[in-house]
Order: structure tokens, then C-alpha cells, then sequence
């Protein structure tokens, strides 16, 4: 079936959110987005799934002098991973990888205080979490995300993209409790590729998305409003994928 390209974040989250169905109106579950680009993707999801949104956030450790080659990443809580073949390959040092690391860690820190503010991040124990980006690439970020999570002891991980290779889906398998993805194209080549619309995602945009999704689940207890659906002919045009893998 042909591929399609989504008009922008905001659709790929509408038709991601049709793909998760199953977890609409379930009080276990969290939506984390990854930030930036994530944000914009997860809010969508969590209005369909009328679930709590808040922010994992993650930093790529990009090689020296090559920065957009991830040899690793960090997230919350201080988890940390490490792509061992690049960082082997090029003979990267712990000293390189811990000052990579250090000023990553600084970048990480004000970004959580600027989205969430004084508010403490949302409980993960013991909950069904959603994990969500706009799409995975080198997979650093989400395998950073991924342990992080896994350190708080959720009941389960679902991974939740609208697009990534199949290869990529393959690799994820036996890390989250279940993989989902809206397009998975061959070749991938990049993220923005799959979107005809793909600017920056600003803090300020991050930050408004967070505090709308706050104030629509304080007002869940009243009677809801209707949620935006996905545009039904686009979905049937997408050969919308739920990779599945048990523990």
C-alpha cells in the first residue's frame, strides 16, 4: 500500500493515536513525550486517549566535531546510553563521553524546569506508559529514554512513533513491552523526510502544549468534550503498522 507523508506533527499524531486505540480511556495510562518535536505528537495522542501528557526529556550525545553522529544519550534521572559500536569504531575515551555528558546534562536541567516548571514529574510506577517521539532515527534518544523508564518500574512500555524503519522496529522489539508505528518505509533515510511540514519545535510551543494538556485533564470530571478524530481517508491511505512483542 502507498506511503504516505504526514501534513505535519499534529496529523501524525492523530493517526498515531487511532493505531492505540486500545489504551483510550485506561486510568494506568501516561503519555511521556520526548521533546521537542515529541510534544507536538504526544498531545495529539493523549486528547484520543483522554490520558495525562508530561515530558521525558532526553539529549543526544553527539561525537565531537561531528555532532549530529549520536555515540549516546541522556535522559531524566540520569540514565545513560551508549552506542558501543561508534564509540568503539572511533576510540571514544570516557573522559570524552563524560564531558559530552556533563554539558548535555546542563542543557537537560534547564529544559525541565522551563516545561514543567515547579510541578514534580509524573509517577511511572506501576503504570502502562506511552513513549513518544515524531519519529526514531539512530534510536539514541529512545534507547536513553527507554532506560530511564525502566528504572522507575512501570508495568509496561509501549514505543509510539508515526514513522521508523522497519529495521528500527525490529531493534526496539525486545526493549518496550510493544511497538508501534504508523509508517514504517524503506529506505528511511531521516524523520523529516516522512512529513511534508517540519519546522522547530520551539520551548514555548512545548510549554503551552504541556499546560493545555494540564487543564483538559483537571477538567476531565465534567463532561467531555469531543476530540478531534483522525482524517479517516488519510489513515486508510497509510499502511498503518502495531508491531507487537511480548516480554
Amino acid at each position: 500500500m502507498e506511503i504516505i507523508q504526514f501534513r505535519d506533527r499534529t496529523e501524525a499524531g492523530q493517526l498515531l493515536a487511532a493505531q492505540l486505540a486500545t489504551y483510550v480511556d485506561r486510568p494506568d495510562v501516561l503519555v511521556l513525550a520526548l521533546p521537542r518535536g515529541g510534544v507536538l505528537v504526544a498531545f495529539e495522542v493523549a486528547r484520543v486517549l483522554h490520558a495525562p501528557l508530561d515530558v521525558l526529556v532526553v539529549r543526544k550525545l553527539g561525537v565531537p566535531g561531528q555532532e549530529e553522529l549520536a555515540m549516546g544519550a541522556i535522559a531524566s534521572g540520569g540514565a545513560r546510553f551508549l552506542n558501543d559500536d561508534v564509540v568503539q569504531f572511533l576510540g571514544i575515551s570516557d573522559e570524552v563521553i563524560d564531558q559530552a555528558a556533563e554539558h548535555e546534562q546542563q542543557e537537560l536541567e534547564r529544559r525541565e524546569r522551563l516545561y514543567r516548571g515547579d510541578r514534580p514529574a509524573c509517577d511511572v510506577h506501576g503504570r502502562t506508559v506511552i513513549l513518544v517521539d515524531d519519529g526514531i532515527a539512530t534510536g539514541a534518544t529512545m534507547h536513553a529514554a527507554l532506560v530511564a523508564v525502566k528504572q522507575q518500574q512501570p508495568a509496561r512500555v509501549i514505543i509510539a512513533i508515526p514513522t521508523a524503519a522497519p529495521s528500527t522496529c525490529e531493534e526496539f522489539a525486545a526493549e518496550g513491552d510493544e511497538v508501534v508505528a504508523v509508517i514504517r518505509p524503506e529506505p528511511f533515510y531521516a524523520v523529516g523526510l516522512w512529513y511534508e511540514d517540519f519546522p522547530q519545535t520551539s520551548d514555548e510551543e512545548v510549554r503551552d502544549l504541556l499546560e493545555r494538556a494540564r487543564q483538559e485533564q483537571q477538567s476531565a470530571s465534567s463532561p467531555q468534550q469531543k476530540h478531534p478524530q483522525p482524517d479517516k481517508k488519510r489513515l486508510d491511505q497509510s499502511d498503518g503498522v502495531i508491531c507487537s512483542f511480548s516480554e
